[in-house]
C-alpha cells in the first residue's frame, strides 16, 4: 500500500507534565511525521482529530504516542485497512519516572524520561515505515464439518452441541457401540438438590439424542488411522479398531535414528507406511477435531503391601463398579484412597476429587445392598468440590459409613476375608479391619499418556509433544487456553484434558465443540484463533535463501511446519498460532512477518539514540514478552513504581521469536546490554506459546559464544524469567542486570 503517515500525540494522563511535547514532536519530525497533539486523544474529540485526518487527508498508517498498546485497543482502531502503531509513553515513561534522588535531582529525571519517550517515538515512527497490512492466508477449498473422537459422555455431548449449533459431526467410538465407561455405571452422581442422593444414569437418553441427530454420523468400532492437513483442510483416514494400514499415522525418527536405520543398525518402524505428506485419496475431509478419548485405571499393583494382584478380594474402584452393576457388592468393604506405607500423605497416582466422590457412591451401594452392611472410607484427603459437598455431609449422616483418615500399613487374607492395617487414624490409634473386600481408589490416566491416539500426520510425529511436562495430558497452556491442545485445531475435553465428574464433563465437552467451530470460522476468515486471536498475519518464507537447516520445523512448538525430502518446509499457515518461533530460528532470517519480522525490529533498535561518550547514559535494550512481561512492566506502571531510564523496551510477541541478530544490532548500535523478559518454563511453565522462554535461553547460550569470541563480556546478555503477577518485582529484575553491566563499564564498541 502507498502509506500516508499521520503522527498523534497525547498530553492527557501526566504525559504533558513529565515530557517536553516539543521535543517528542521533533524526534517524530525526524522520521518525516507532521505530529498533532491533543489532551486525550482516546476521548471523541481526540479520535475524531484522528479520523478527520484518515477522511481527508488519505491517512492510512496511525501512529500514537499515548498510552500502552494493551489498552484502549477499540479505541485506536480506524478499520482493517489502516495500520495503527502505538508508543508507550504513559506507562513507559510518564507514569514509572525514576524516584528523584540527590544523586539524580528532579531535572535530571526528566531529562532521562524525556530522552527514553523521544526514542520511543522515533521506534514507533520506524516500526509504521516497516509495517505492512496483513493480507488473510484463505485455503483454497475449507471443510467446516467436526470430527468427534470418542462415543462416552465427552463425545456425546460434544457432537450434540457442535450439531445443535449446525455443524456436520462425524462421532467415532472405538468400542462397538457409543456409552464409553458410563456404559458399565450402576448410579451416577447427583446433579440436582438436594444433593445428596444417587441418580440412575442417564447415558442411554444421551446415546439415543446423538443417534437421532441428523447432523450427526455415528461410526462405533472405528478409530483414526491418520489425521493430515490443517485446520479447515484436515485429512483423516479411518479404519475398523485394532486393525493395521499402510495410512496408520507414521512413527518420527529422527536424525539419530535415520543414521541407524541406513547403517542397519535398527529397523524402520515406518516400514509398509505412507509418508507423513501423502494424502490418501480415500480419506474424509474435516475441519477441526474433538478429542474425547477419555482416561484409563492407573496400574495400582506396584504397592505390594495392599495385595492388589495376589489377593482375590482386592480390586480397584473400576472393577468394583462392575461387581455392583453386577449385584456382587460384599457386606463389609474398605475403600483405600491412599497408598500408605512409605508413600504416607500421597494419594495414588492420578486421584482427583472424582476418585474421592467414587468412593462415597461405591459406599452408598454397600449400604444399598446389604441391610447391616459397612463401608470403610480410608484417606489422606477428600476433595468433593462445589455441590458435591453436600453429597459427602450425606454419606457422613449414613449410619454404616465410616470415614477416616489413616496410612495403611498393610493388607492380608485372614479367615476367609482381609485384614486391613492401619494407623496415624483421627482416633491416633494403631486399627485392624476386617473385611470382605478392599477397594483401591486408582487414578484416572489420560489415554494420551501412553500411545499417541490423536495419530497426526506430522512431522513432529504422531503424538502430542512433552507430555511428559504435562503428566501425559495433551495440554497447551492449562490456565489461559484449556480446551487447546499443542495442535491448532484439537480441542481436548473429558477425562482425557483432566479429570472431572460427569457435569464437568459435559460443561467441559460443550466448551470443546464451541472451540472446534471457532478454530473453523477463523479458518474461513483467515485469521489466528488463538492466543492472537483474529491475528491475519502468518509467517511467509523467502525460499531463496533456505539452507534446509530445519531449525524452524524442529522448534515450532505446535508442528505447523511439514518439511519435503530435502528438508525444505512446508507451512500449514491454518496450524500457525502467530508465535515467531520459526522466525526466531533461522538463521538466515528468511521468515518473516508483514507486521513482525527481523528487519522491523532490527530497525527499532538502531533508532534508538546512544551517547558515544556520557558514561551515566549507558542504554539497555529489553525485549519483553507481550503475553506476561510487557504486561507485568504495565502494572508495575500503572501502581506507579520506577522504572529505570536507561531502558527501551521492546515487546515481542513470544521470545520464542528472538532472533539473535537483534542482540548483535544493538550491541553494534552501541547498546550496553541487553535483557529478555520471558515467561517461566519448567514445571511451572506459564509460556503462552509453551516453549519460547525456553528456547530463547538457549539460544543465549550460544550468543555468549559468539560475544566472547568478539571480546564483548557475555554477562551483557541475560534472560529473566518473569510471572505476569511479579510487577512488583521486574523492576528490581531491570536494575540488577543494569548494575551488572555497569560494572563491566561502557560497550567499547560505542560510536564505532
Amino acid at each position: 500500500m502507498d502509506k500516508k503517515y499521520g503522527a498523534y500525540i497525547c498530553t492527557g494522563c501526566g504525559i504533558g507534565e513529565a515530557l517536553d511535547i516539543e521535543g517528542l514532536t521533533g524526534a517524530a519530525s525526524e522520521n518525516g511525521m507532521a505530529p498533532k497533539s491533543h489532551e486525550a486523544l482516546c476521548s471523541a474529540a481526540g479520535r475524531e482529530m484522528i479520523q478527520a485526518d484518515i477522511d481527508n487527508d488519505g491517512v492510512n498508517t496511525v501512529v500514537v504516542c499515548a498510552c500502552s498498546p494493551r489498552v484502549m485497543k477499540n479505541e485506536f482502531n480506524f478499520g482493517d485497512d489502516k495500520i495503527t502503531i502505538r508508543a508507550n509513553l504513559r506507562e513507559g515513561v510518564a507514569w514509572s519516572l525514576e524516584t528523584v534522588t540527590e544523586a539524580r535531582g528532579e531535572d535530571v529525571v526528566k531529562e532521562y524520561a524525556q530522552e527514553k519517550a523521544q526514542d520511543y517515538v522515533r521506534m514507533a515512527c520506524v516500526q509504521a515505515k516497516k509495517t505492512e497490512l496483513p493480507v488473510p492466508f484463505q485455503l483454497e477449498t475449507l471443510n467446516k464439518k467436526i470430527l468427534v473422537m470418542g462415543g462416552g459422555i465427552a463425545g456425546l455431548t460434544a457432537a450434540k452441541a457442535a450439531a445443535d449449533a449446525g455443524s456436520e459431526v462425524t462421532i467415532i467410538e472405538a468400542a462397538d457401540k457409543l456409552g464409553g465407561k458410563a456404559l458399565g455405571w450402576r448410579k451416577q452422581f447427583p446433579t440436582k438438590a438436594p444433593w445428596t442422593n444417587l441418580e440412575e444414569p442417564t447415558i442411554a437418553e444421551m446415546i439415543a439424542a446423538v443417534e437421532a441427530d441428523a447432523n450427526i454420523t455415528v461410526k462405533t468400532s472405528t478409530e483414526v488411522a491418520r489425521i493430515g492437513g490443517a485446520p479447515g483442510a484436515y485429512k483423516v483416514t479411518l479404519k475398523p479398531t485394532g486393525t493395521k494400514t499402510e495410512w496408520d499415522a507414521p512413527a518420527k525418527v529422527g536424525v539419530d535414528e535415520q543414521d541407524a536405520i541406513s547403517k542397519g543398525k535398527m529397523e524402520d518402524p515406518n516400514t509398509g507406511l505412507q509418508k507423513y505428506t501423502a494424502v490418501d485419496p480415500a480419506a474424509e475431509d474435516f475441519g477441526a477435531v474433538v478429542l474425547a478419548t477419555g482416561w484409563n485405571p492407573a496400574d495400582v499393583s506396584e504397592y505390594e503391601h495392599l495385595g492388589y494382584g495376589k489377593l482375590d478380594n482386592v480390586v480397584t474402584n473400576a472393577q468394583f463398579e462392575k461387581l455392583a452393576k453386577e449385584g456382587k457388592v460384599p457386606a463389609n468393604v474398605a475403600f483405600i484412597q491412599s497408598p500408605g506405607a512409605e508413600e504416607n500423605d500421597n494419594d495414588f497416582p492420578y486421584c482427583n476429587s472424582v476418585t474421592s466422590m467414587v468412593a462415597l457412591k461405591q459406599a452408598c451401594y454397600v449400604r444399598e445392598d446389604n441391610a447391616e452392611g459397612k463401608a470403610y472410607i480410608l484417606y489422606q484427603h477428600m476433595r468433593t468440590p462445589g455441590n458435591m459437598e453436600m453429597f459427602y455431609k450425606g454419606a457422613q449422616n449414613n449410619d454404616g459409613i465410616f470415614l477416616t483418615k489413616a496410612t495403611v500399613t498393610g493388607v492380608e487374607a485372614e479367615g476367609g476375608g482381609l485384614a486391613v492395617h492401619m494407623k496415624d487414624t483421627l482416633l491416633n490409634e494403631d486399627i485392624t479391619l476386617n473385611v470382605d473386600m478392599v477397594v483401591l481408589a486408582a487414578g484416572m490416566i489420560p489415554t494420551t499418556k501412553n500411545k499417541p491416539t490423536i495419530n497426526l500426520a506430522y512431522r513432529q510425529g504422531p503424538a502430542f509433544l512433552d507430555l511428559d511436562i504435562f503428566d501425559g495430558y495433551a495440554d497447551s497452556h492449562f490456565i489461559c487456553f484449556p480446551y487447546e491442545t499443542r495442535r491448532t485445531g484439537v480441542y481436548a475435553c473429558g477425562g482425557v484434558r483432566k479429570a472431572m465428574n460427569m457435569e464437568e464433563t459435559i460443561d467441559d465437552a460443550t466448551g470443546a465443540a464451541l472451540k472446534a467451530i471457532q478454530c473453523v470460522e477463523s479458518a474461513d476468515r483467515g485469521v489466528a484463533v488463538h492466543p492472537r486471536s483474529g491475528d491475519g498475519s502468518y509467517p511467509e518464507f523467502f525460499f531463496q535463501r533456505c539452507t534446509q537447516c530445519k531449525r524452524c520445523t524442529e522448534e515450532c512448538p505446535f508442528g505447523a511446519l511439514d518439511d519435503d525430502e530435502k528438508g525444505t518446509p512446508l507451512p500449514n499457515p491454518t496450524r500457525c498460532r502467530r508465535c515467531g518461533t520459526c522466525m526466531g530460528a533461522c538463521p538466515e532470517r528468511i521468515i518473516g512477518f508483514k507486521n513482525y519480522n527481523v528487519d522491523m525490529i532490527g530497525s527499532m533498535v538502531k533508532a534508538i539514540e546512544v551517547p558515544d561518550d556520557d558514561e551515566d547514559k549507558l542504554r539497555f535494550m529489553v525485549f519483553a514478552c507481550e503475553n506476561d512481561a510487557y504486561p507485568a512492566l504495565d502494572m508495575a506502571a500503572m501502581r506507579k513504581l520506577p522504572q529505570n531510564a536507561l531502558i527501551r523496551v521492546i515487546p515481542v510477541r513470544c521470545l520464542g521469536s528472538m532472533n539473535m541478530v537483534w542482540i548483535k544490532d544493538a550491541l553494534s548500535s552501541g547498546m550496553d546490554g541487553v535483557l529478555l523478559l520471558g515467561c517461566k518454563f519448567g514445571d511451572d511453565y506459564q509460556c503462552h506459546f509453551v516453549k519460547g522462554s525456553e528456547i530463547a535461553d538457549k539460544r543465549m547460550a550460544n550468543i555468549g559464544e559468539t560475544l566472547g569470541s568478539l571480546g564483548l563480556e557475555p554477562e551483557r546478555c541475560a534472560a529473566r524469567q518473569v510471572a505476569i503477577n511479579e510487577y512488583d518485582k521486574i523492576g528490581d529484575i531491570i536494575n540488577e542486570f543494569v548494575e551488572e553491566v555497569i560494572e563491566l563499564g561502557p560497550n567499547p564498541f560505542k560510536g564505532f
